[in-house]
């Protein structure tokens, strides 16, 4: 009986998403994403795709700065680990868009995930190769 109860309570929920214009995926609202200001879905669009061109290119200059800093060894492990991050990305923004299921939020909600997971691998590479990068610049 509980499991009933919980799925018509998902039904209920996802219904008042689809009628609500404030229900948006979690990419979208986020606290520390570049995209506060209520807007149109084009402009919020428009803002993630800036906001998303500015993170890819951060991450693609700290990543070269990684790859100048590790041995052979190393970067075919980061390489790897980059390929799988980027296919779980991927994967994980197709699955948020796909809540939407062709709404006019699911462009938005899918660049919005795009843009706060290479903000957040960009941190995380700062934090795992940090102490390399110091190291290496300081003996460059």
């Amino acid at each position: 009986m509980a499991s009933i109860f919980t799925g018509r309570r998902v039904w209920l929920i996802l219904g008042l998403c689809l009628v609500s214009s404030s229900c948006f995926a979690q990419h979208m609202i986020a606290k520390d994403g570049p995209c506060q200001q209520p807007s149109s879905n084009a402009d919020q669009y428009e803002c993630f795709e800036v906001a998303s061109k500015k993170s890819d290119a951060e991450l693609n200059a700290l990543y070269q700065r990684i790859e100048g800093s590790l041995d052979a060894e190393e970067l075919a492990k980061l390489e790897k680990a980059q390929r799988l991050w980027f296919e779980f990305q991927n994967a994980n923004c197709d699955a948020e868009h796909g809540l939407f299921q062709g709404g006019s939020a699911g462009p938005v909600a899918k660049i919005a995930c795009l843009e706060a997971g290479t903000r957040h691998r960009t941190e995380d590479l700062r934090v795992i190769y940090g102490w390399r990068l110091e190291r290496w610049h300081l003996g460059n």
